[in-house]
């Protein structure tokens, strides 16, 4: 009867599991809600905008749609940006748009429950707090959970809109 009960508590906290795709940028590793993520693709060029912000690299064209590319190493402030190898472009789903977010590399999906989910910390990270979902406690890794949405907030998606137009 143990078995089965334990079976029970393995499969409620498998439901309520989420899952992220985990980035880094920089040394740090970040993570977003897995749902929001259509793919993964090589970094190439991009068309550049003029009197776009920094860190809007431009726009790109993927299967007809025109994708803006959002550098997320620029936006947090880091002190190096080079592009290699391991450059890619997670392409995201943000409300009703698509936009790419440029990070450094992807590592793997990882399914997270809430008990490893923590509060976000006020302080003490690269990125304003505000778009931080949480902190993601494995036994040796701490991921940045990222709230992709509010990361790009509508003053930026405005932004990113006009310069797709």
């Amino acid at each position: 009867m143990t078995s089965n009960l334990n079976a029970a508590n393995v499969a409620a906290a498998d439901a309520h599991s989420r899952e992220f795709l985990v980035f880094s940028l920089g040394e740090e590793e970040y993570a977003v809600d897995i749902l929001k993520v259509q793919e993964i693709r090589g970094y190439e060029n991009v068309t550049r905008i003029a009197n776009a912000p920094d860190f809007i690299k431009g726009v790109t064209n993927l299967r007809g749609v025109i994708v803006p590319i959002v550098d997320l190493r620029i936006k947090f402030h880091l002190d190096s940006v080079e592009y290699g190898g391991q450059t890619v472009v997670i392409v995201v789903n943000v409300g009703e748009r698509v936009v790419g977010i440029v990070v450094d590399g992807v590592s793997d999906v990882m399914s997270l429950t809430p008990e490893q989910i923590k509060p976000a910390p006020e302080f003490g990270v690269t990125l304003s707090s505000d778009y931080l979902s949480g902190l993601g406690s494995l036994e040796d890794r701490m991921l940045v959970l990222v709230d992709i949405e509010k990361l790009l907030t509508s003053e930026e998606m405005a932004l990113v809109d006009h310069v797709a137009e």
